[in-house]
């Protein structure tokens, strides 16, 4: 076999060794070069590292779920289209070739248009398309990209096409072969930046992911692949960047910065670890952050053995920002020196799509506003999302009668049958909606826009219990007789909204004039206060069950049954099989806010 690009990229994967990039001869203007030194003064350098961070399947700025340009109450964008724009920007500013442009991974999951290629129009066949966000991201010019937790969610053969289909490498230096414990996709790649002053600027790109994987995406990577710790990997990865010439070392995280997990013990691992990287781990000089959708423009973390600065920057989800690193070197001692980082964001709202990008992703972008708005049902009432984070509304109760009749049929006839089966469901959009009338497949999978799969786990009533109180921290404590605003009334403490679950087949208030901890009140199943000792089904998505959101119990319950279709394809099906949706059917009043016994709404 001839060793082209790929092979060789497939090669380094199995051996566990980087990706050696060069760069080409700086630009020649006079201006660049007048910036950079020269003319017998010290030598200078700078360079810019762009960087992008969850996209999550964005290319076009557009709305699959609502078939209409994406837009939010801030007016940002989305998408890669608008990312070319920016970076296209940047590099007739600063020089093409003084410029590098990186990901934080979550590459491959989160639109329509992803999904399409992963199951509808699957890559993984013969003869196969060519995945769009591969196509996008090689036709902009990325330089790396780290793997995100959800590259895995469509298994790990979908993950290696896409792989081989992008002209740049997928870096995680902590995605270990379970066997030989060697990693599984280039650990790192390596940029050579040509200056005008002889030596090129060696730039390392170190990637990192999410441990969590081995527990969200348990199904697809157990026995397969492992996940240690991004602070114990970077430390073996970082003196070996820097013993093999590396000038300067950028971390590519996809963790957040907030040292915080989400998934309580289920694992020995730091979910959001970038800022104790930045701390714990000397030689490094900037990190680009992923995973928690957050903002950070710039953000500087001290390093403990060194005392030196590292710069931290995460851009806003989809494509909606571009971090730009600005690196300032001198030559010092024979070698190039970083004098100076900073770092900021672009907003793609500012610009417009890339007509290229466009052009290239119209067809595909094209079949799949078609797939989504195809009819696959009819509704007797409308239902929206819009009250749902603090009122149980029939648009929630679809979602857990779905769930719940599908545990029961698959739990019929066996050891489990008699149990009653109860589920859980969050909010997962506040615009999400089932129109009176004609229902299409991209309103049914509005109301599930993740990829969650559905399990059965044993409960009992005392563990569902501390499950409702802990779900009840969601509420920011209120009074009663003070006013209420549902602006300021949820998502305490930064809970989001898919960290709130309502729980169908129980009824109970939630006080929330109590402290968080001691507000489930009247808890009953089937009309009698509910005995702590009884047993339960909960139908409960596999996040949730993994330990997402770190609910108690839940993650080490007995296991009584799983499935791997996605939760939103049994909606939709349901919905095909039916036909008909009523809300009067599934739709009842199992839980309401109250203070001292008075419903808030």
């Amino acid at each position: 076999m001839p060793l082209n690009r790929r092979t060789f990229l497939g090669r380094s994967a199995a051996a566990g060794a980087g990706v050696a990039v060069a760069g080409g001869a700086a630009a020649p203007a006079a201006a660049h070069a007048a910036a950079h030194g020269g003319r017998g003064r010290e030598k200078r350098y700078s360079f810019t590292v762009m960087g992008t961070t969850d996209l999550h399947g964005n290319v076009f700025n557009w709305d699959y779920f609502t078939d209409r340009e994406f837009d939010d109450k801030a007016h940002n964008d989305v998408g890669l289209a608008k990312i070319s724009t920016l970076v296209e920007q940047v590099r007739g500013e600063k020089g093409r070739r003084n410029t590098l442009l990186i990901d934080a991974g979550d590459t491959i999951q989160g639109t329509q248009l992803s999904y399409y290629y992963a199951k509808v129009d699957p890559i993984t066949a013969r003869r196969g398309p060519v995945h769009p966000m591969a196509q996008a991201m090689n036709a902009i010019g990325y330089d790396a990209a780290a793997l995100g937790n959800h590259e895995f969610n469509y298994g790990i053969p979908v993950l290696r096409k896409f792989q081989e289909q992008c002209d740049f490498p997928l870096l995680g230096a902590n995605a270990l072969d379970a066997r030989t414990l060697r990693p599984a996709f280039p650990p790192y790649s390596m940029h050579r930046l040509c200056t005008p002053h002889g030596r090129d600027v060696r730039v390392a790109v170190l990637g990192l992911t999410n441990p969590g994987i081995a527990i969200w995406d348990k199904a697809n990577v157990s026995g397969k692949m492992v996940f240690p710790g991004l602070e114990e990997q970077a430390a073996k990865w970082v003196p070996k960047l820097r013993s093999m010439g590396a000038d300067v070392v950028i971390v590519s995280a996809h963790s957040g910065s907030s040292g915080t997990s989400s998934y309580g013990d289920q694992l020995p691992y730091i979910e959001n670890a970038a800022a104790l990287v930045a701390e714990q781990v000397p030689g490094i000089d900037a990190i680009l952050v992923g995973h928690a959708h957050t903002e950070i423009a710039e953000y500087t973390v001290t390093n403990k053995e060194t005392g030196r600065p590292v710069v931290l920057s995460e851009p806003l989800k989809w494509g909606q920002r571009l971090t730009l690193f600005d690196f300032d070197l001198v030559w010092e001692r024979g070698r190039w020196t970083v004098a100076k980082v900073g770092a900021k964001v672009l907003n793609s709202n500012s610009v417009a799509e890339d007509p290229g990008i466009t052009r290239l992703l119209g067809d595909e972008h094209a079949k799949v506003v078609a797939y989504v708005n195809q009819v696959i049902g009819t509704s007797t009432a409308a239902m929206a999302t819009a009250d749902a984070p603090w009122k149980d509304e029939p648009i929630i109760d679809l979602i857990n009668h779905v769930q719940a009749e599908t545990v029961k049929a698959a739990l019929a006839g066996g050891q489990w049958a008699a149990l009653p089966v109860l589920s859980q469901a969050s909010c997962f959009s506040r615009t999400a909606a089932i129109p009176a009338g004609q229902v299409t497949i991209r309103d049914a999978a509005g109301l599930y826009p993740f990829e969650n799969t559905l399990e059965a786990r044993l409960m009992t009533g005392a563990q569902l219990k501390d499950y409702l109180e802990y779900s009840a921290r969601y509420y920011v404590q209120t009074p009663a007789g003070a006013p209420v605003d549902t602006a300021k009334l949820t998502n305490a403490d930064g809970i989001p909204d898919y960290n709130y679950d309502a729980v169908s087949g129980l009824t109970y208030e939630i006080d929330i004039a109590k402290p968080a901890g001691a507000r489930i009140v009247n808890l009953a199943f089937d009309g009698t206060a509910l005995d702590p000792a009884a047993q339960f089904v909960l139908a409960v998505n596999n996040y949730r069950a993994s330990g997402g959101g770190a609910f108690p119990h839940v993650a080490k319950a007995r296991q009584l049954w799983s499935n791997s279709d996605e939760i939103r394809n049994t909606i939709i099906q349901w919905v095909q099989a039916k036909g008909t949706v009523d809300p009067a059917a599934f739709a009842s009043v199992g839980w309401k806010l109250t203070r001292d016994g008075v419903p808030v709404f």
